[in-house]
């Protein structure tokens, strides 16, 4: 086998965009012989592009799953509440599986995925993408090179941005926990496997403190508007949709808010969809600003700070060891050693690779497709694997809805 066959549960902007255009450019690899989609226009353009024939073409993942196995593998990119039962049943199936975080939204699921996957030699991976960057794998390099001694804690900044924020968290698909998930789930499960991998040890402890304060209709400004087309301050507010869509026609983020890429239609869906609407006026009750405190088995300790009012989209760090530090800026692709008691101060530019998060999800698309053909290796974001990270999500969230500390084995027992 010389290279993959592949089935797409969910053709949006992570199935349709990433994964899908990693096989447009890499057809001797992988090939995408299967769609399922319930948004035609999705499916139509996806079926296109890879020219998947007809009767592969299909409007729920059950219909995908209901046939018996007829490729590799299973991609799954479906919205965040829909993952765990398409992944149990591709597991029965016999599918090797490439699942979008998080694998579900109730921890029940996620033990259960978790336990499932040890059970099965199929490669199942999260997608983790952090890990496969060359800028965190430099880090964890360093780390573990003994270069800075033995680590001690670390400083993990998630700026969200506001533009972001607002767009995916307020307006879109995750401003709502009932909806899909918390925030720290849905968003930053990223940053707790990093942490968890980082640190080199289970976490012990978790607390974790934080409030939606500013995305609300109490703060709403004076002569605001129900949606910006309709607002007299749209052009002072750095929420304004009309900016953010109007200037974005055919990239991110107005591909999320209508399928036709057009002027014409981006300003309809300005004037009519979720996305138009004024960011004090929305249903949302996500967080806006979170802190995290863990303590990991090995003592190493960790404070998580993620935060809708930044201007930047990037992560930040600080690690400390006991013979030396790194900070570390992903979005400039710096870091940074410094030994102590010396002048050494040593600058590190990862190598760049393309594609979204730093090239991550490049990098776990390689990974996959290459564990599938070698049958041999285990992969950085297993299944098996993932399922601390996201207990860990679940706890910051208990903590911060209950005003305690979470004990992780006391947690975990309760699953």
């Amino acid at each position: 086998m010389s290279k993959i066959r592949v089935g797409l549960i969910g053709a949006g902007q992570r199935g349709k965009d990433v994964y899908g255009n990693y096989g447009l450019l890499n057809p001797e690899s992988i090939e995408f012989v299967a769609v399922a989609e319930p948004n035609e226009i999705k499916r139509k353009e996806f079926s296109e592009k890879h020219n998947i024939k007809p009767e592969y073409q299909f409007e729920s993942w059950e219909g995908l799953l209901e046939k018996d196995k007829f490729c590799d593998a299973v991609i799954i990119a479906t919205p965040d509440r829909i993952h765990f039962e398409p992944a149990k049943l591709a597991l029965e199936k016999n599918y090797h599986i490439l699942l979008e975080k998080p694998m579900s939204n109730d921890p029940k699921e996620v033990m259960e995925l978790g336990k499932l996957a040890e059970k099965n030699d199929k490669v199942f991976m999260i997608c983790h993408v952090l890990r496969y960057t060359p800028f965190f794998s430099t880090i964890k390099s360093i780390i573990d090179s003994g270069e800075i001694g033995s680590l001690m804690s670390i400083q993990h900044n998630e700026n969200i941005g506001y533009f972001h924020f607002g767009h995916s968290f307020v307006r879109g698909n995750w401003r709502n926990s009932d909806l899909s998930s918390p925030l720290m789930l849905q968003k930053s499960c990223h940053d707790m496997d990093i942490l968890l991998w980082l640190a080199g040890s289970s976490c012990s402890k978790i607390a974790s403190f934080g409030k939606l304060s500013h995305f609300k209709k109490e703060n709403r400004p004076e002569s605001f508007g129900d949606r910006c087309v309709s607002c007299q301050i749209e052009s002072e507010c750095p929420y304004s949709a009309i900016r953010l869509y109007y200037n974005n026609v055919g990239k991110w983020p107005a591909t999320a808010i209508c399928e036709i890429q057009t002027i014409e239609e981006v300003k309809k869906a300005v004037a009519e969809g979720p996305y138009g609407r004024c960011v004090y006026n929305c249903d949302n009750n996500v967080v806006d600003h979170q802190s995290t405190i863990l303590e990991f088995e090995n003592n190493v300790t960790a404070t998580f700070n993620l935060s809708a009012f930044t201007n930047k989209v990037h992560r930040t760090l600080k690690i400390m060891g006991t013979k030396g530090e790194i900070r570390a800026i992903d979005s400039k692709n710096e870091i940074e050693v410094q030994i102590f008691d010396t002048d050494e101060r040593r600058a590190i530019n990862p190598r760049q690779v393309l594609g979204g998060h730093g090239g991550g999800d490049t990098g776990i698309m390689e990974d996959f497709i290459a564990l599938i053909l070698s049958q041999k290796g285990k992969a950085l974001t297993s299944a098996n694997i993932s399922v601390q990270s996201h207990m860990m999500a679940f706890a910051a969230e208990e903590s911060r809805l209950n005003n305690k500390v979470v004990n992780m084995k006391e947690y975990y027992s309760e699953f």
